[in-house]
């Protein structure tokens, strides 16, 4: 019985080696944790269980027969985060280059098969150079697989991948049908072509990080949500973010314990409007004095800044809080932001997290540019997101909403279910300047002046709109956050459902 005992031993810490103590050293010296590190960090202290330590790869030519390295090149399992059940696989650079192999594949493809079955969250890290060349199609077959576990995945359990490395070619397909991207700075990348084909086809000379960097991606693309500046900030974000989502959509969104009073009034947001239409403020004030704790994890900060999405909670459980930014843009929507804001809030509609929208949106992005890059239907992906949404949905209107973005950011009309406005409120096709310019064309500037005066007086402001229903209630901003709750306490018992379909066609 020793013997076999020793020998397990023996397996178990041939396997945990990975390719071996040269390659986990050149691992440390690139600043990167091992695949085994970081699955440490990610999970609460000793509760990774894991899964296929002994799977070898099946390949026997180039020599492949005679390199054979427990595990494959990617660490899978189960384990908690702050006590609750997630799945992970964690690509192993220091095997192959983390290069996916048919047999790896199948490890991933067999826990995310496993966190469909019971309802769990899963967690990628990734950090592999791609298909494992000397399998050829066999490992483009595996990268198929663990594709289709990915859609079929979608909107049943949460994906999240942490770029921790490169992922290039096939690779970055399964990362971008994922819910959420994160990456580290200098240190990750993705990109379909790298910089040698890309100099070879276009003749263009980039970099790795400059190509597809973690500063490009949450920055210039949007393909990723957030850069951090190293491993251990990218993990310890995962576990917080984590905490905010639901297990699966048969799951309720968590609840966590606050001390803060859900009826807090907040006096200094009577004041952050300016006095002036055109003077910006931020934007982040307000979601940050209306959620628990101030506690607000944005997503792509750096991306589309005229919207702000993230998550925060209200009475300890998790809302979805999108909100235009006048500090950018002067917060009109457009292509990037409608993309940003639509793909959030359909991701909370999959989930059943209440959504929460403040609104100071002067009408979409006008241009050349936006329009032959296709405004129109980008836009309408936002719009689309708001009106097929059946979970709790509250907007608040802290200035402007004119034109079509009025209708767009969750408006009564897209099924809003409490609508409130703050005094400040203006509420109009457009504003009164530009309408007046309309109407009364050919007026000389005196007059537009003084029938600026009088539209502003008479439509500058929530009354005219809360006179046809379309706005519940006039709220003092001081009162926002006790209302908000007030209202998502109402809201938890709705039931509303969309016709039967097999899918929406949702304008891509």
């Amino acid at each position: 019985m020793e013997t076999i005992i020793d020998k397990l031993e023996a397996r178990r810490t041939a396997a945990k080696l990975g390719g071996g103590e040269k390659r986990i050293a050149a691992q440390h010296a690139k600043g990167r944790l091992t695949a085994r590190e970081r699955v440490c960090v990610l999970l609460d202290e000793d509760s990774f269980e894991e899964l296929d330590m002994y799977v070898e790869h099946n390949c026997v030519d180039f020599g492949m027969d005679k390199q054979k390295i427990p595990g494959d090149g990617v660490v899978t399992g189960s384990g908690t985060i702050n006590g609750r059940l997630v799945f992970v696989f964690s690509q192993d650079f220091t095997v192959f280059g983390g290069s996916l192999s048919e047999r790896h594949a199948q490890k991933i493809c067999k826990i995310m098969d496993m966190a469909m079955k019971v309802g769990a969250p899963v967690i990628g890290l990734n950090d592999s150079g791609g298909a494992r060349i000397q399998e050829g199609v066999a490992s483009l077959g595996g990268y198929a697989e663990v594709f289709q576990r990915n859609v079929l995945a979608s909107g049943v359990i949460p994906q999240l991948s942490l770029i921790m490395g490169p992922c290039a070619g096939g690779a970055v397909y399964s990362p971008a049908m994922t819910d959420f991207i994160f990456m580290v700075k200098d240190s990750s990348y993705m990109f379909v072509t790298g910089p040698d084909v890309v100099k070879t086809v276009t003749n263009e000379v980039v970099t790795q990080e400059a190509l597809g960097g973690a500063v490009t991606h949450t920055t210039k693309s949007g393909v990723a949500d957030v850069a951090f500046d190293n491993d251990i900030d990218a993990l310890s974000a995962a576990r917080d973010f984590i905490d905010f989502l639901p297990e699966s959509n048969r799951s309720a969104v968590p609840e966590r314990p606050t001390a803060d009073p859900w009826d807090r009034l907040e006096d200094s947001l009577d004041t952050i409007i300016p006095d002036s239409t055109n003077q910006p403020y931020d934007m982040h004030e307000v979601i940050r004095k209306t959620v628990d704790e101030a506690d607000f994890f944005e997503l792509q900060p750096a991306h589309a800044g005229n919207i702000i999405i993230g998550f925060g909670r209200i009475e300890g459980r998790t809302v979805g809080v999108v909100a235009n930014q006048p500090m950018v843009l002067a917060g009109c929507l457009d292509i990037n932001s409608s993309k940003k804001g639509a793909r959030f809030v359909r991701f909370c509609d999959a989930f059943d997290i209440p959504i929460v929208t403040f609104v100071d949106v002067p009408g979409f992005l006008p241009g050349v540019a936006q329009e032959h890059s296709g405004i129109i239907k980008h836009g309408a992906k936002l719009l689309f997101a708001y009106a097929e949404a059946t979970v709790p949905k509250i907007t608040v209107i802290t200035r402007k909403a004119y034109g079509g973005a009025y209708d767009v950011m969750a408006s009564k009309h897209l099924r809003g279910d409490l609508n409130y406005a703050w005094p400040t409120a203006e509420i109009a096709v457009m504003g009164a300047k530009g309408a007046v310019e309309i109407i009364f064309r050919g007026k000389t500037p005196e007059e537009i002046a003084e029938r600026t005066a009088e539209y502003e007086a008479r439509f500058a402001n929530p009354f005219v709109a809360a006179s046809k229903g379309f706005i519940d209630e006039v709220i003092m901003p001081h009162s926002t956050r006790r209302r908000v709750a007030l209202g998502l306490r109402k809201l938890r018992g709705k039931v509303l459902e969309n016709p039967w379909k097999k899918h929406d066609n949702i304008p891509l």
